[in-house]
């Protein structure tokens, strides 16, 4: 599996609520929100990672070029207008074929990851697998009709409807397939993840939703005692 990694925000409302490190360096329990995702990736076997970092923020540059891996890391310095402008940065040194994508302030447990990760890995007939939880913390989530008996993604809302139960947890294990869509979206001049994430569906894409009863974003200073406080329990 290869991974990659959104880091390329700008971390403004954190910087102005006080918090002086660049958001991937932020620490949660003494580990770099980065430096934690990368630790997971490679404890899920990872074959590569791909992390894209804006060029203001020279000291994740510099952090990550110390990283030492046995795998492939791929570094981009770019500032992009949106996540999904740096999703498609990624996508051009990603190598081919089943990926993990995920921004660095989605904070997870392992094992919850883990678990979906080898979900994906065992699916077959599919192009892709969304985390989904029905745990609200984003200020703006991205709803998700799933198919309960089948799991299989019907379509994501910008506003809740009956019978709800998801939001988007913004981890998305793709496929080839699905860059294409990536390309194409880029092509009409599309942004915004949950705009590619519609395309996924328009375009006939087969998505299944994997259950994760809580991921959490750490977007304000309250929120890294929140993020440290859930990875301990």
């Amino acid at each position: 599996m290869n991974y990659a990694i959104i880091a390329a925000g700008e971390g403004s409302r954190l910087a102005q609520e006080g918090v002086q490190k660049p958001k991937p360096l932020v620490e949660l329990n003494g580990t770099p929100m980065i430096g934690r995702l990368i630790n997971i990736f490679t404890r899920c076997n990872a074959e590569s990672i791909s992390i894209i970092v804006n060029r203001e923020m020279t000291e994740v540059k510099e952090y990550l070029d110390s990283v030492k891996l046995d795998i492939p890391l791929n570094i981009v310095v770019k500032s992009t207008p949106s996540s999904m402008h740096s999703f498609y940065e990624l996508s051009r040194v990603m190598p081919k074929g089943k990926f993990c994508l995920t921004t660095v302030d989605t904070i997870f447990k392992e094992d919850d990851f883990a678990r979906y990760i080898a979900a994906y890995e065992a699916t077959d007939g599919c192009d892709g697998m969304m985390a989904v939880t029905p745990f609200i913390d984003d200020e703006k989530p991205l709803y998700v009709d799933v198919d309960d008996a089948t799991m299989q993604v019907r379509g994501f809302h910008d506003a809740p409807f009956e019978g709800v139960r998801y939001i988007s947890g913004g981890i998305y294990a793709l496929g080839d397939k699905a860059i294409g869509v990536l390309e194409s979206c880029m092509q009409q001049g599309i942004a915004r993840m949950r705009n590619f994430q519609r395309a996924l569906i328009a375009d006939g894409l087969k998505i299944k939703a994997f259950p994760i009863d809580k991921i959490i974003d750490v977007d304000h200073a309250g929120d890294i005692a929140t993020a440290e406080e859930f990875i301990r329990s």
